[in-house]
């Protein structure tokens, strides 16, 4: 499948920038069921200073906020090819030791509420990784119900877990610290996701991974109960969602006044007729 992408992320301060530093994850990885078509990133009101890969083999690029700039605006736009292959994404590559990703994180690390599920998967563990992690990932999905508004970037996945509620990014979050909490090397993917009800979304998504012996990295989407297909993107992998960000700034001088993002993933084929029918 061959899937096309088109994010926005437009920000605006409440006085002139005289020093900006904005760390983008936003080109996708070419890994195991995807390859990159084609990807471009530009940016109004800021200059892309340099790209490198990260010890997590994420593409990042710098971009400095140009001094005075009171809005800038960062368009990022490709195809991805993509094929389903159950979530498997395969052996472990990259700069970062398998053994690093059961270290927890500040977001990950487990108090009460997560000790709790960890003990409640344990006791249904029969020794099939694959079938603790599915009945894992249902656990967090019944004791964080998605609801958008309760929680932010800096909420823990313990503080998710013990409110009962937050997005995909807490669910992931409590996913990996229950399966590092169980000895299973988990992390935390950055992406996009192929909608069946609509094209137009308000972010990018995030789930997780979890290695597995004998098939390597294999995805889990808490959110949507199913391990990524043709339908998913990744971004950028991490020890949390701090790793992965698509975007992670700093300024002096100003305060970020507004934000606004914009995110469409619809199948390229559709994107060309639409296109064609506006010509």
């Amino acid at each position: 499948m061959r899937l096309s992408i088109r994010h926005t992320s437009r920000y605006r301060f409440d006085q002139p920038v005289v020093f900006g530093l904005q760390r983008l994850r936003l080109t996708p990885k070419a890994s195991g069921g995807q390859a990159v078509a084609s990807w471009s990133i530009m940016c109004t009101g800021a200059t892309q200073e340099l790209s490198y890969q990260d010890s997590h083999h994420n593409e990042v690029t710098l971009v400095s906020v140009n001094e005075g700039a009171r809005e800038v605006v960062i368009t990022c736009e490709g195809q991805v090819d993509t094929r389903d292959e159950s979530g498997v994404i395969g052996w472990h590559s990259g700069y970062m030791p398998l053994w690093s990703f059961l270290r927890q994180t500040p977001l990950t690390r487990p108090g009460p509420a997560m000790t709790a599920l960890a003990d409640a998967a344990r006791g249904r563990d029969t020794g099939d990784q694959v079938a603790l992690l599915h009945d894992l990932s249902a656990l967090v999905r019944e004791r964080v119900v998605w609801r958008k508004g309760v929680t932010t970037t800096r909420t823990t996945g313990e503080e998710a877990c013990a409110g009962g509620a937050g997005v995909c990014q807490d669910q992931a979050h409590v996913f990996i610290g229950v399966a590092r909490a169980l000895s299973i090397p988990a992390r935390y993917v950055s992406g996009y996701l192929l909608m069946t009800d609509r094209v137009d979304q308000e972010a990018t998504h995030g789930w997780a991974e979890a290695f597995i012996d004998g098939l390597g990295w294999v995805g889990f989407d808490i959110a949507n109960a199913i391990s990524p297909d043709a339908r998913y993107v990744r971004l950028a992998t991490g020890g949390d969602y701090r790793d992965a960000a698509p975007v992670l700034g700093v300024s002096y001088g100003a305060v970020t006044d507004e934000a606004e993002v914009a995110v469409r993933v619809e199948r390229a084929m559709r994107a060309q007729q639409q296109k064609e029918q506006q010509q």
